[in-house]
């Protein structure tokens, strides 16, 4: 059996040359949690809530600490109860499968949460 999505290495996006094309990145869609969407074929986004400010703002660092051990950086949005994420390569325009692999972690760090 294939690792999860989420065991999968989050790589550098020169490894992925060109952006991938919805064919491609289908099945790593249908990998990841409900919150994930692909938006205009660029980016995936995602909304993950909590009951408060202090478990978002726990949420957002600690997907900040994986961001700076994979060197692969989302935009967080944080606000009462909701954290906002965007997520793509930037090196290639759009979206690899290190993008999928790694909001694939975040989600699996949102399950800790989820189960308080």
């Amino acid at each position: 059996m294939p690792p999860s999505l989420a065991d999968q290495p989050v790589e550098p996006a020169d490894d992925d040359p060109e952006p991938l094309t919805e064919d491609a990145y289908a099945e790593y869609l249908d990998a990841l949690g409900d919150a994930w969407e692909v938006v205009d074929d660029h980016h995936l986004e995602a909304a993950y809530e909590f009951e408060d400010f202090a478990a978002a703002l726990a949420f957002t660092n600690d997907v900040g600490e994986l961001a700076e051990a994979e060197w692969h950086h989302p935009d967080l949005h944080l606000s009462w109860g909701e954290v906002g994420v965007e997520l793509w390569s930037h090196e290639v325009g759009g979206l690899t499968r290190a993008d999928f692999a790694m909001a694939a972690r975040m989600d699996r760090i949102y399950a800790e949460y989820d189960e308080d």
